[in-house]
Protein backbone atom coordinates (compact mmCIF):
# COMPACT_ATOMS: atom_id res chain seq x y z
CA UNK A 1 0.00 0.00 0.00
CA UNK A 2 1.71 3.39 -0.77
CA UNK A 3 1.33 6.11 1.60
CA UNK A 4 -1.45 7.69 -0.27
CA UNK A 5 -3.76 5.09 -0.19
CA UNK A 6 -2.49 4.48 3.74
CA UNK A 7 -3.71 8.32 4.18
CA UNK A 8 -6.98 8.03 2.54
CA UNK A 9 -8.24 4.70 3.53
CA UNK A 10 -7.36 4.38 7.40
CA UNK A 11 -9.06 8.01 8.73
CA UNK A 12 -7.50 6.76 12.27
CA UNK A 13 -8.62 10.24 13.69
CA UNK A 14 -12.17 10.28 12.49
CA UNK A 15 -12.31 7.26 14.02
CA UNK A 16 -11.45 8.41 17.06
CA UNK A 17 -14.13 11.03 17.21
CA UNK A 18 -16.20 9.28 15.47
CA UNK A 19 -17.19 11.48 12.92
CA UNK A 20 -17.81 11.22 8.85
CA UNK A 21 -14.64 11.93 6.78
CA UNK A 22 -16.44 14.59 4.88
CA UNK A 23 -18.40 15.76 8.68
CA UNK A 24 -18.13 19.69 8.93
CA UNK A 25 -16.20 21.81 10.67
CA UNK A 26 -18.93 22.34 13.14
CA UNK A 27 -19.58 18.37 13.62
CA UNK A 28 -15.91 18.09 14.47
CA UNK A 29 -16.43 20.60 16.88
CA UNK A 30 -19.42 19.09 18.73
CA UNK A 31 -17.55 15.77 18.50
CA UNK A 32 -14.40 17.25 20.05
CA UNK A 33 -16.83 18.56 22.96
CA UNK A 34 -18.70 15.37 23.54
CA UNK A 35 -15.13 13.03 23.93
CA UNK A 36 -13.54 15.98 25.68
CA UNK A 37 -16.62 15.82 28.32
CA UNK A 38 -15.73 12.06 28.77
CA UNK A 39 -12.28 11.53 29.38
CA UNK A 40 -11.19 15.18 31.14
CA UNK A 41 -8.42 14.67 33.37
CA UNK A 42 -10.70 17.21 36.06
CA UNK A 43 -13.47 14.37 36.22
CA UNK A 44 -12.01 11.70 37.68
CA UNK A 45 -10.35 11.57 41.44
CA UNK A 46 -8.69 8.15 41.36
CA UNK A 47 -4.78 8.81 40.51
CA UNK A 48 -5.27 5.44 37.74
CA UNK A 49 -8.45 6.94 36.21
CA UNK A 50 -6.77 9.97 36.13
CA UNK A 51 -3.87 8.66 34.14
CA UNK A 52 -6.18 6.50 31.90
CA UNK A 53 -7.83 9.82 31.12
CA UNK A 54 -5.08 12.42 30.45
CA UNK A 55 -3.84 9.66 27.58
CA UNK A 56 -7.18 9.62 26.23
CA UNK A 57 -7.84 13.14 25.99
CA UNK A 58 -4.46 14.03 24.71
CA UNK A 59 -4.95 11.63 21.93
CA UNK A 60 -8.90 13.65 21.32
CA UNK A 61 -6.95 16.78 21.52
CA UNK A 62 -4.51 15.72 18.93
CA UNK A 63 -7.52 14.46 16.47
CA UNK A 64 -9.10 18.00 17.01
CA UNK A 65 -5.86 19.57 16.53
CA UNK A 66 -5.76 18.60 12.91
CA UNK A 67 -9.22 17.99 11.64
CA UNK A 68 -10.11 21.48 12.90
CA UNK A 69 -6.89 23.08 11.13
CA UNK A 70 -8.31 23.18 7.08
CA UNK A 71 -4.42 22.84 6.19
CA UNK A 72 -3.78 19.96 8.25
CA UNK A 73 -6.54 18.18 7.55
CA UNK A 74 -6.10 18.30 3.62
CA UNK A 75 -2.92 16.97 4.21
CA UNK A 76 -4.21 14.17 6.66
CA UNK A 77 -7.18 13.11 4.15
CA UNK A 78 -4.13 12.59 1.64
CA UNK A 79 -0.96 11.25 2.81
CA UNK A 80 -2.33 10.43 6.64
CA UNK A 81 0.20 11.22 9.34
CA UNK A 82 3.04 10.34 7.24
CA UNK A 83 2.05 13.70 5.26
CA UNK A 84 2.49 16.06 8.37
CA UNK A 85 5.56 14.21 9.34
CA UNK A 86 7.13 15.00 5.94
CA UNK A 87 8.17 18.27 6.64
CA UNK A 88 6.06 20.36 4.47
CA UNK A 89 5.99 23.99 5.15
CA UNK A 90 1.80 25.40 4.59
CA UNK A 91 1.32 29.15 3.96
CA UNK A 92 -0.56 31.12 1.60
CA UNK A 93 0.76 29.76 -1.65
CA UNK A 94 -0.59 26.06 -0.85
CA UNK A 95 -4.71 27.26 -0.37
CA UNK A 96 -5.99 24.18 -3.10
CA UNK A 97 -5.72 20.82 -2.06
CA UNK A 98 -4.57 20.16 -5.54
CA UNK A 99 -1.09 22.31 -4.57
CA UNK A 100 -0.72 20.54 -1.35
CA UNK A 101 -0.81 16.77 -2.50
CA UNK A 102 1.55 18.15 -5.72
CA UNK A 103 4.16 19.48 -2.92
CA UNK A 104 3.28 16.15 -0.88
CA UNK A 105 4.31 14.40 -4.25
CA UNK A 106 7.37 16.22 -4.82
CA UNK A 107 8.78 15.63 -1.21
CA UNK A 108 7.91 11.84 -1.58
CA UNK A 109 9.77 11.85 -4.67
CA UNK A 110 12.63 13.47 -3.17
CA UNK A 111 12.85 10.85 -0.38
CA UNK A 112 12.68 7.81 -2.47
CA UNK A 113 15.51 9.29 -4.86
CA UNK A 114 17.91 10.19 -1.55
CA UNK A 115 16.81 6.19 -0.99
CA UNK A 116 17.63 5.25 -4.51
CA UNK A 117 21.23 6.62 -4.36
CA UNK A 118 22.30 4.70 -1.68
CA UNK A 119 22.43 1.36 -3.84
CA UNK A 120 22.56 0.22 -6.87
CA UNK A 121 18.97 -1.26 -8.51
CA UNK A 122 19.86 -4.62 -11.30
CA UNK A 123 17.40 -5.58 -13.25
CA UNK A 124 17.66 -8.42 -16.36
CA UNK A 125 15.34 -11.07 -18.53
CA UNK A 126 16.37 -14.45 -19.33
CA UNK A 127 15.25 -15.70 -22.41
CA UNK A 128 15.04 -19.53 -23.52
CA UNK A 129 13.22 -19.94 -26.32
CA UNK A 130 11.91 -23.87 -26.75
CA UNK A 131 10.80 -25.78 -29.68
CA UNK A 132 8.54 -29.37 -29.38
CA UNK A 133 9.00 -29.85 -33.17
CA UNK A 134 12.25 -29.54 -33.30
CA UNK A 135 12.87 -31.75 -30.15
CA UNK A 136 10.51 -34.31 -32.14
CA UNK A 137 12.27 -33.98 -35.31
CA UNK A 138 15.68 -35.02 -32.92
CA UNK A 139 17.48 -31.16 -33.64
CA UNK A 140 17.49 -30.62 -30.03
CA UNK A 141 14.87 -28.38 -27.82
CA UNK A 142 16.23 -25.12 -27.49
CA UNK A 143 15.66 -22.97 -30.53
CA UNK A 144 16.97 -19.37 -28.96
CA UNK A 145 18.47 -18.10 -25.99
CA UNK A 146 19.19 -14.58 -24.85
CA UNK A 147 20.00 -12.72 -21.59
CA UNK A 148 19.82 -8.74 -20.95
CA UNK A 149 21.15 -7.10 -17.76
CA UNK A 150 21.62 -3.39 -16.50
CA UNK A 151 22.39 -1.95 -13.68
CA UNK A 152 21.31 1.58 -12.33
CA UNK A 153 23.00 3.98 -10.12
CA UNK A 154 22.00 7.30 -9.03
CA UNK A 155 25.87 8.57 -8.69
CA UNK A 156 24.15 12.21 -6.83
CA UNK A 157 21.10 14.02 -6.73
CA UNK A 158 21.08 14.97 -9.77
CA UNK A 159 22.43 12.34 -12.04
CA UNK A 160 22.40 8.55 -13.08
CA UNK A 161 23.93 6.11 -14.56
CA UNK A 162 22.66 2.94 -16.48
CA UNK A 163 25.35 0.34 -17.83
CA UNK A 164 24.36 -3.14 -19.48
CA UNK A 165 24.39 -5.64 -21.67
CA UNK A 166 22.83 -8.04 -24.07
CA UNK A 167 24.12 -11.64 -25.25
CA UNK A 168 22.22 -13.72 -27.68
CA UNK A 169 22.22 -16.98 -29.86
CA UNK A 170 19.99 -18.48 -32.29
CA UNK A 171 21.44 -21.90 -33.91
CA UNK A 172 24.70 -20.65 -35.03
CA UNK A 173 24.43 -17.51 -34.91
CA UNK A 174 25.35 -15.18 -31.91
CA UNK A 175 24.68 -11.35 -31.09
CA UNK A 176 26.00 -9.20 -28.37
CA UNK A 177 25.97 -5.58 -27.46
CA UNK A 178 26.88 -3.22 -24.46
CA UNK A 179 25.04 0.31 -23.72
CA UNK A 180 25.32 2.93 -21.30
CA UNK A 181 23.02 6.07 -20.58
CA UNK A 182 24.21 9.25 -18.56
CA UNK A 183 20.86 11.27 -17.27
CA UNK A 184 21.16 14.27 -15.77
CA UNK A 185 18.38 16.21 -14.20
CA UNK A 186 18.26 19.86 -15.17
CA UNK A 187 15.50 21.10 -13.34
CA UNK A 188 12.36 19.57 -11.59
CA UNK A 189 10.48 19.62 -14.60
CA UNK A 190 13.34 18.56 -17.56
CA UNK A 191 16.10 16.17 -18.04
CA UNK A 192 18.14 14.89 -20.32
CA UNK A 193 20.37 11.45 -21.49
CA UNK A 194 23.16 10.47 -23.45
CA UNK A 195 23.05 7.11 -24.37
CA UNK A 196 25.90 4.67 -26.28
CA UNK A 197 25.10 1.62 -27.17
CA UNK A 198 28.20 -0.96 -28.79
CA UNK A 199 27.74 -4.07 -31.46
CA UNK A 200 25.72 -5.19 -34.07
CA UNK A 201 23.26 -2.48 -33.08
CA UNK A 202 25.32 0.08 -31.89
CA UNK A 203 24.65 3.59 -31.76
CA UNK A 204 25.13 6.86 -30.00
CA UNK A 205 21.93 9.53 -28.91
CA UNK A 206 20.70 12.11 -26.80
CA UNK A 207 17.17 12.46 -25.24
CA UNK A 208 15.62 15.25 -23.61
CA UNK A 209 12.33 14.85 -21.71
CA UNK A 210 10.27 17.90 -19.92
CA UNK A 211 7.30 17.99 -17.86
CA UNK A 212 4.73 20.35 -20.51
CA UNK A 213 1.80 20.54 -17.01
CA UNK A 214 0.58 19.28 -14.23
CA UNK A 215 -1.18 16.40 -16.57
CA UNK A 216 1.71 16.78 -19.81
CA UNK A 217 5.03 15.65 -20.79
CA UNK A 218 7.12 15.26 -23.89
CA UNK A 219 9.83 13.31 -24.97
CA UNK A 220 12.30 14.16 -27.81
CA UNK A 221 15.38 12.12 -28.93
CA UNK A 222 17.82 11.79 -31.52
CA UNK A 223 20.12 8.84 -32.50
CA UNK A 224 22.91 7.58 -35.41
CA UNK A 225 23.77 4.19 -36.09
CA UNK A 226 27.23 3.53 -35.56
CA UNK A 227 26.90 0.65 -38.76
CA UNK A 228 25.16 2.71 -41.47
CA UNK A 229 24.97 6.39 -40.36
CA UNK A 230 21.49 6.59 -40.40
CA UNK A 231 19.38 9.13 -38.00
CA UNK A 232 16.28 8.72 -36.36
CA UNK A 233 14.69 11.59 -34.72
CA UNK A 234 11.67 10.77 -32.44
CA UNK A 235 9.30 12.54 -30.73
CA UNK A 236 6.57 11.48 -27.97
CA UNK A 237 3.70 13.13 -26.21
CA UNK A 238 1.73 11.54 -22.90
CA UNK A 239 -0.75 13.24 -21.43
CA UNK A 240 -3.09 12.02 -18.43
CA UNK A 241 -6.42 12.25 -19.41
CA UNK A 242 -7.61 11.12 -15.95
CA UNK A 243 -6.80 9.79 -12.37
CA UNK A 244 -6.64 6.36 -13.25
CA UNK A 245 -6.12 6.99 -17.77
CA UNK A 246 -3.30 8.61 -20.17
CA UNK A 247 -3.12 8.92 -23.88
CA UNK A 248 0.13 9.17 -25.55
CA UNK A 249 1.58 9.64 -29.63
CA UNK A 250 4.43 8.83 -30.74
CA UNK A 251 6.17 9.72 -34.13
CA UNK A 252 9.58 8.35 -35.57
CA UNK A 253 11.53 9.62 -38.26
CA UNK A 254 14.21 7.59 -40.43
CA UNK A 255 15.01 4.56 -42.14
CA UNK A 256 11.94 3.15 -40.38
CA UNK A 257 9.41 6.15 -39.75
CA UNK A 258 6.26 5.47 -38.13
CA UNK A 259 3.11 6.80 -36.08
CA UNK A 260 1.48 5.41 -33.03
CA UNK A 261 -1.25 6.18 -30.88
CA UNK A 262 -1.87 4.72 -27.16
CA UNK A 263 -4.58 4.59 -24.04
CA UNK A 264 -4.09 3.41 -21.03
CA UNK A 265 -6.53 3.08 -18.33
CA UNK A 266 -5.35 0.93 -14.89
CA UNK A 267 -7.43 1.18 -11.30
CA UNK A 268 -7.06 -1.31 -8.72
CA UNK A 269 -9.07 -4.27 -10.61
CA UNK A 270 -8.77 -3.81 -14.22
CA UNK A 271 -6.30 -2.31 -16.67
CA UNK A 272 -6.52 -1.76 -20.28
CA UNK A 273 -3.70 -0.31 -23.12
CA UNK A 274 -4.45 -0.14 -26.80
CA UNK A 275 -1.86 0.70 -29.64
CA UNK A 276 -2.11 1.94 -33.37
CA UNK A 277 1.19 2.13 -35.06
CA UNK A 278 1.71 3.00 -38.82
CA UNK A 279 4.84 2.63 -40.08
CA UNK A 280 6.84 2.65 -43.61
CA UNK A 281 7.73 -1.08 -42.93
CA UNK A 282 4.26 -2.67 -40.81
CA UNK A 283 0.78 -1.72 -39.77
CA UNK A 284 -0.70 -3.04 -36.68
CA UNK A 285 -2.89 -2.53 -33.80
CA UNK A 286 -2.26 -4.29 -30.39
CA UNK A 287 -4.57 -4.49 -27.19
CA UNK A 288 -4.44 -5.85 -23.74
CA UNK A 289 -6.87 -5.68 -20.95
CA UNK A 290 -5.76 -7.56 -17.66
CA UNK A 291 -8.26 -8.18 -14.59
CA UNK A 292 -7.26 -8.61 -11.48
CA UNK A 293 -9.25 -10.98 -9.18
CA UNK A 294 -7.85 -10.80 -5.72
CA UNK A 295 -4.79 -9.26 -4.57
CA UNK A 296 -2.24 -12.65 -5.82
CA UNK A 297 -4.04 -13.50 -8.75
CA UNK A 298 -5.10 -12.09 -12.32
CA UNK A 299 -6.09 -12.64 -15.88
CA UNK A 300 -4.46 -11.10 -19.18
CA UNK A 301 -5.88 -11.39 -22.62
CA UNK A 302 -3.63 -9.46 -25.68
CA UNK A 303 -4.33 -9.54 -29.06
CA UNK A 304 -2.61 -8.45 -31.93
CA UNK A 305 -3.50 -7.66 -35.53
CA UNK A 306 -1.65 -5.81 -38.61
CA UNK A 307 0.61 -6.53 -41.67
CA UNK A 308 2.90 -8.83 -39.76
CA UNK A 309 0.75 -10.09 -36.82
CA UNK A 310 -2.40 -12.25 -35.76
CA UNK A 311 -2.68 -13.61 -32.82
CA UNK A 312 -4.62 -13.85 -29.49
CA UNK A 313 -2.87 -14.45 -26.21
CA UNK A 314 -4.51 -15.89 -23.24
CA UNK A 315 -3.16 -16.28 -19.37
CA UNK A 316 -2.88 -15.41 -15.83
CA UNK A 317 -0.53 -15.43 -13.28
CA UNK A 318 -0.16 -15.70 -9.91
CA UNK A 319 2.29 -14.18 -6.75
CA UNK A 320 3.95 -16.52 -5.62
CA UNK A 321 5.55 -14.58 -2.44
CA UNK A 322 5.71 -10.81 -1.70
CA UNK A 323 8.41 -10.42 -4.93
CA UNK A 324 7.63 -13.48 -7.12
CA UNK A 325 4.87 -13.71 -9.59
CA UNK A 326 4.40 -16.78 -11.96
CA UNK A 327 2.54 -16.17 -15.49
CA UNK A 328 1.24 -19.09 -18.21
CA UNK A 329 0.51 -17.72 -21.01
CA UNK A 330 -1.50 -19.77 -23.92
CA UNK A 331 -1.11 -18.43 -27.66
CA UNK A 332 -2.27 -18.96 -31.02
CA UNK A 333 -1.90 -17.14 -34.36
CA UNK A 334 -0.09 -16.91 -37.65
CA UNK A 335 3.11 -18.03 -36.70
CA UNK A 336 1.54 -20.98 -34.63
CA UNK A 337 0.44 -21.86 -31.02
CA UNK A 338 2.82 -21.45 -28.26
CA UNK A 339 3.06 -21.68 -24.34
CA UNK A 340 4.36 -18.96 -22.25
CA UNK A 341 5.91 -19.15 -18.80
CA UNK A 342 6.88 -16.30 -17.04
CA UNK A 343 8.82 -15.69 -13.40
CA UNK A 344 9.12 -12.46 -12.05
CA UNK A 345 11.34 -11.95 -8.82
CA UNK A 346 12.24 -8.39 -8.41
CA UNK A 347 13.62 -6.43 -11.46
CA UNK A 348 14.64 -10.55 -12.95
CA UNK A 349 12.18 -11.94 -15.38
CA UNK A 350 13.20 -15.40 -16.77
CA UNK A 351 10.73 -16.08 -19.78
CA UNK A 352 10.27 -19.58 -21.60
CA UNK A 353 8.78 -19.44 -25.06
CA UNK A 354 7.59 -23.02 -25.96
CA UNK A 355 6.63 -23.53 -29.12
CA UNK A 356 4.35 -26.27 -30.31
CA UNK A 357 3.09 -26.66 -34.04
CA UNK A 358 3.23 -24.25 -36.76
CA UNK A 359 0.38 -25.66 -38.14
CA UNK A 360 -3.48 -24.53 -36.67
CA UNK A 361 -5.48 -27.47 -36.20
CA UNK A 362 -8.46 -27.23 -33.89
CA UNK A 363 -8.64 -30.27 -31.97
CA UNK A 364 -4.73 -29.97 -30.78
CA UNK A 365 -5.01 -25.94 -30.43
CA UNK A 366 -8.07 -26.80 -28.01
CA UNK A 367 -6.06 -29.43 -26.52
CA UNK A 368 -3.29 -27.04 -25.80
CA UNK A 369 -5.07 -24.56 -24.10
CA UNK A 370 -7.67 -27.33 -21.99
CA UNK A 371 -4.17 -29.21 -21.06
CA UNK A 372 -2.01 -26.43 -18.97
CA UNK A 373 -5.95 -25.37 -18.02
CA UNK A 374 -6.79 -28.61 -16.40
CA UNK A 375 -3.53 -29.02 -15.11
CA UNK A 376 -3.33 -25.76 -13.33
CA UNK A 377 -6.66 -26.20 -11.96
CA UNK A 378 -5.85 -30.06 -10.53
CA UNK A 379 -2.72 -28.75 -8.87
CA UNK A 380 -4.21 -25.62 -7.44
CA UNK A 381 -7.41 -27.34 -5.58
CA UNK A 382 -5.07 -30.50 -4.58
CA UNK A 383 -1.47 -28.63 -4.36
CA UNK A 384 -1.86 -24.56 -4.34
CA UNK A 385 -4.95 -24.32 -1.93
CA UNK A 386 -3.52 -26.56 0.51
CA UNK A 387 -0.07 -25.04 0.56
CA UNK A 388 -0.89 -21.85 1.01
CA UNK A 389 -3.76 -22.12 3.67
CA UNK A 390 -1.11 -24.01 5.86
CA UNK A 391 1.86 -21.11 4.64
CA UNK A 392 -1.17 -18.49 5.77
CA UNK A 393 -1.61 -20.48 9.55
CA UNK A 394 1.87 -20.40 9.66
CA UNK A 395 2.05 -16.65 8.95
CA UNK A 396 -0.17 -15.76 11.54
CA UNK A 397 0.95 -17.43 14.01
CA UNK A 398 4.21 -15.83 13.38
CA UNK A 399 2.64 -12.31 12.91
CA UNK A 400 0.83 -13.04 16.71
CA UNK A 401 4.12 -14.10 18.25
CA UNK A 402 6.00 -10.82 16.40
CA UNK A 403 2.63 -8.74 17.49
CA UNK A 404 2.00 -9.82 20.61
CA UNK A 405 3.53 -7.68 23.31
CA UNK A 406 2.29 -4.76 20.87
CA UNK A 407 -1.09 -6.34 20.84
CA UNK A 408 -1.25 -6.60 24.69
CA UNK A 409 -0.25 -3.00 25.04
CA UNK A 410 -3.15 -1.74 22.73
CA UNK A 411 -5.76 -4.09 24.36
CA UNK A 412 -4.75 -2.93 27.68
CA UNK A 413 -5.64 0.67 26.37
CA UNK A 414 -9.00 0.11 25.04
CA UNK A 415 -10.04 -1.77 28.09
CA UNK A 416 -9.02 1.40 30.22
CA UNK A 417 -10.64 3.50 27.82
CA UNK A 418 -13.79 0.92 27.79
CA UNK A 419 -13.54 1.73 31.50
CA UNK A 420 -13.99 5.60 31.18
CA UNK A 421 -16.86 4.79 29.01
CA UNK A 422 -18.71 2.73 30.79
CA UNK A 423 -20.97 4.55 33.04
CA UNK A 424 -22.67 6.32 29.84
CA UNK A 425 -22.76 3.30 28.45
CA UNK A 426 -24.68 1.63 30.91
CA UNK A 427 -26.80 4.67 31.52
CA UNK A 428 -27.67 4.29 27.55
CA UNK A 429 -28.50 0.83 27.87
CA UNK A 430 -30.78 0.98 30.32
CA UNK A 431 -32.11 3.79 28.73
CA UNK A 432 -32.89 1.96 25.80
CA UNK A 433 -33.63 -1.04 27.53
CA UNK A 434 -36.41 0.97 29.12
CA UNK A 435 -37.89 1.59 25.67
CA UNK A 436 -37.59 -0.70 23.95
CA UNK A 437 -34.74 0.48 21.49
CA UNK A 438 -31.35 -0.63 20.25
CA UNK A 439 -29.32 -2.83 22.77
CA UNK A 440 -25.87 -4.35 21.65
CA UNK A 441 -25.88 -7.69 23.14
CA UNK A 442 -22.75 -8.95 21.90
CA UNK A 443 -20.20 -7.16 19.79
CA UNK A 444 -16.67 -8.55 18.83
CA UNK A 445 -13.79 -7.05 16.59
CA UNK A 446 -10.79 -8.77 14.82
CA UNK A 447 -9.95 -11.86 12.68
CA UNK A 448 -13.12 -13.01 10.87
CA UNK A 449 -11.79 -17.19 11.31
CA UNK A 450 -12.32 -16.20 14.98
CA UNK A 451 -15.69 -14.17 14.66
CA UNK A 452 -16.53 -17.36 12.04
CA UNK A 453 -16.10 -19.80 15.58
CA UNK A 454 -18.72 -17.86 17.33
CA UNK A 455 -21.82 -19.46 15.96
CA UNK A 456 -19.95 -22.66 14.77
CA UNK A 457 -17.87 -24.00 17.67
CA UNK A 458 -16.69 -26.90 15.76
CA UNK A 459 -14.38 -24.03 13.73
CA UNK A 460 -13.12 -22.94 16.71
CA UNK A 461 -9.35 -22.14 16.79
CA UNK A 462 -7.60 -21.74 20.21
CA UNK A 463 -4.29 -20.60 18.40
CA UNK A 464 -6.48 -17.44 16.97
CA UNK A 465 -8.74 -16.64 19.93
CA UNK A 466 -6.46 -13.44 21.21
CA UNK A 467 -6.94 -12.07 17.65
CA UNK A 468 -10.56 -10.40 18.78
CA UNK A 469 -11.57 -7.28 21.07
CA UNK A 470 -15.27 -7.80 22.79
CA UNK A 471 -16.11 -4.14 21.97
CA UNK A 472 -19.86 -4.82 22.66
CA UNK A 473 -19.71 -1.29 25.36
CA UNK A 474 -17.98 0.97 23.14
CA UNK A 475 -21.23 0.70 20.91
CA UNK A 476 -23.27 0.68 23.50
CA UNK A 477 -21.54 3.98 24.11
CA UNK A 478 -22.52 5.24 20.87
CA UNK A 479 -26.10 4.32 20.39
CA UNK A 480 -27.67 7.83 19.89
CA UNK A 481 -30.83 8.82 22.03
CA UNK A 482 -33.06 8.57 19.42
CA UNK A 483 -31.48 4.30 19.34
CA UNK A 484 -30.09 4.60 16.31
CA UNK A 485 -26.23 3.70 15.54
CA UNK A 486 -23.60 4.76 12.71
CA UNK A 487 -20.30 3.76 11.79
CA UNK A 488 -19.00 5.70 8.92
CA UNK A 489 -17.78 4.22 5.62
CA UNK A 490 -13.84 3.98 4.88
CA UNK A 491 -12.81 4.37 8.51
CA UNK A 492 -10.85 1.83 10.03
CA UNK A 493 -12.85 1.03 12.31
CA UNK A 494 -9.51 0.04 14.86
CA UNK A 495 -9.67 3.86 15.72
CA UNK A 496 -12.89 3.96 17.39
CA UNK A 497 -12.59 4.25 21.28
CA UNK A 498 -12.51 1.69 22.98
CA UNK A 499 -11.40 -0.40 20.13
CA UNK A 500 -7.74 -1.52 19.27
CA UNK A 501 -6.06 -3.73 16.37
CA UNK A 502 -6.06 -7.37 18.11
CA UNK A 503 -4.44 -9.11 14.58
CA UNK A 504 -2.18 -6.50 12.90
CA UNK A 505 -1.69 -7.10 9.09
CA UNK A 506 -4.28 -9.50 9.24
CA UNK A 507 -7.98 -8.96 7.93
CA UNK A 508 -10.45 -7.62 10.46
CA UNK A 509 -14.00 -7.72 10.66
CA UNK A 510 -17.00 -6.15 12.86
CA UNK A 511 -19.64 -9.02 14.54
CA UNK A 512 -22.60 -7.58 16.16
CA UNK A 513 -25.79 -9.17 17.89
CA UNK A 514 -28.54 -6.72 18.93
CA UNK A 515 -31.66 -6.21 20.05
CA UNK A 516 -34.44 -3.85 18.83
CA UNK A 517 -38.24 -4.05 19.95
CA UNK A 518 -38.79 -7.54 20.25
CA UNK A 519 -36.96 -8.80 17.96
CA UNK A 520 -33.27 -9.97 17.65
CA UNK A 521 -30.67 -9.06 14.87
CA UNK A 522 -26.99 -9.74 13.45
CA UNK A 523 -24.63 -8.49 11.07
CA UNK A 524 -20.96 -8.86 10.04
CA UNK A 525 -19.38 -6.18 8.30
CA UNK A 526 -15.42 -5.32 6.77
CA UNK A 527 -13.48 -3.49 8.35
CA UNK A 528 -14.10 0.19 6.29
CA UNK A 529 -18.02 -0.63 5.49
CA UNK A 530 -20.81 1.51 7.04
CA UNK A 531 -22.94 -0.03 9.44
CA UNK A 532 -26.01 1.75 10.45
CA UNK A 533 -28.39 -0.23 13.13
CA UNK A 534 -31.16 -1.22 13.13
CA UNK A 535 -32.06 -2.64 9.94
CA UNK A 536 -34.27 -5.25 8.87
CA UNK A 537 -32.49 -6.90 7.13
CA UNK A 538 -30.32 -8.77 9.66
CA UNK A 539 -33.40 -9.42 11.65
CA UNK A 540 -33.23 -13.21 12.92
Amino acid sequence: MTQAEDGASNKELYALLHVSPEASDEEIRKAYRQWAQIYHPDKYQSPQMQEVATENFQRICEAYEILSDEYKRQIYDIYGMEGLASGLELGPKLNKAEEIKEELERLKRKREEEKKSAHFQPSGVILAQLSVPSFLAGHGIMRAMSMTSEIQSQISKNNLIAVGGTLAVKGSDGDAAANAVFRHQLSSVSSIEIMASAGLRGLIGVQTSRQLSRHANATMGLAMSLRDGSINLSNSWNRQLSTTSNASIELILGSDSSVAVGWRKKDQKRAAAGEIRIGTSAIGAVGRYTHRFSSKSHGRITGKIGSGALELEIGGGRKISDFSTVRMLYTIGIQGIYWKLELHRGAQKLVVPIFLSRHINLGFAAGAFLLPTSLYLTLKSLVFKPYYRRREKQQALKNMEQTRAQVQEAKAAAEKAQQLLQNVANRKRNKQLESNGLVITEAVYGNPKVIKSINNPEEKNDELASQMLDVTLPLNFLVSDSGQLKLHEGVKKSGIMGFCDPCPGETKKLYVKYTFGDNRYEVEVDDRAELVLPQEEHRI
